[in-house]
């Protein structure tokens, strides 16, 4: 295959796929099948030509052949009536017709071979399209599982990435919640000590501040006085006149 026809051969894959950037070689192996199928159908439609033009050959020497005989006995019949020019133009028909069958005869020898060189190409191109056929499918079965596979592994390089930003924030979840659980317990702690509890309700309830310190006073003068009522230290009640 010429240069020329190399370059007209991958025009017309891209032209025939639309391919925008990089050719599918499954479809380069189907339109190089496909071409050998037009090859072949070409091969054998010239193999019907030459049948028909051999038919049409071997039908004329038929005919010359079977006017050589006639052209004789005309020779002969025209002798025997004493007229030699007529004998004469019988015999150069027939030689007229022998130079015809072998001329046909040539050509016919020549559509035999060029019949024989076309079977031989038919023959050839199909076991080389069967082969071919084998090795296309064979190659298009192994790039479609190349192509799968190379699916596979970016989908599988895409998780792995998803995978590693999902366990980074995971990560800093799990360390968010331990700090709030930890800020929580401490809030607790001091709930229950009493450290934060006042405060909190101090400064929301003005009201509620000042009757805690009313009873905080009140709890605190009536403790005094029962010390001083175990101690004896409360002055003697007066007594009336």
């Amino acid at each position: 295959m010429s240069l020329w026809s190399r370059i007209r051969m991958l025009f017309n894959i891209k032209t025939h796929a639309s391919l925008d950037r990089l050719e599918d070689p499954r479809q380069v192996f189907n339109h190089a099948y496909e071409q050998q199928h037009v090859i072949l159908r070409q091969v054998r439609h010239g193999l019907v030509e030459v049948a028909t033009s051999k038919r049409q050959l071997e039908q004329q020497v038929d005919r010359l052949r079977a006017r050589v005989p006639k052209t004789e006995a005309q020779a002969q019949q025209a002798l025997a009536a004493g007229r030699e020019d007529l004998a004469r133009l019988a015999l150069q028909r027939k030689q007229t017709a022998l130079v015809e069958i072998e001329s046909l005869e040539e050509q016919l020898a020549g559509t035999e071979h060029e019949e024989q060189r076309l079977a031989l190409a038919e023959r050839q191109l199909s076991s080389r399209m069967e082969d071919f056929h084998t090795r296309k499918e064979a190659a298009s079965a192994r790039y479609t599982a190349a192509e799968a596979q190379v699916r596979v592994a970016e989908a599988l390089t895409g998780i792995s990435g998803d995978l590693a930003d999902l366990s980074r924030a995971l990560g800093r979840a799990e360390e968010k919640t331990r700090l709030m659980t930890a800020r929580a317990g401490a809030l607790d702690a001091l709930i229950d000590s009493g450290s934060l509890g006042g405060l909190l309700l101090d400064a929301g309830d003005p009201v509620g501040k000042e009757l805690r310190q009313l009873t905080q006073h009140q709890a605190v003068e009536q403790e005094l006085d029962d010390l001083k009522k175990e101690l004896n230290l409360l002055p003697a009640p007066d007594s009336e006149n």
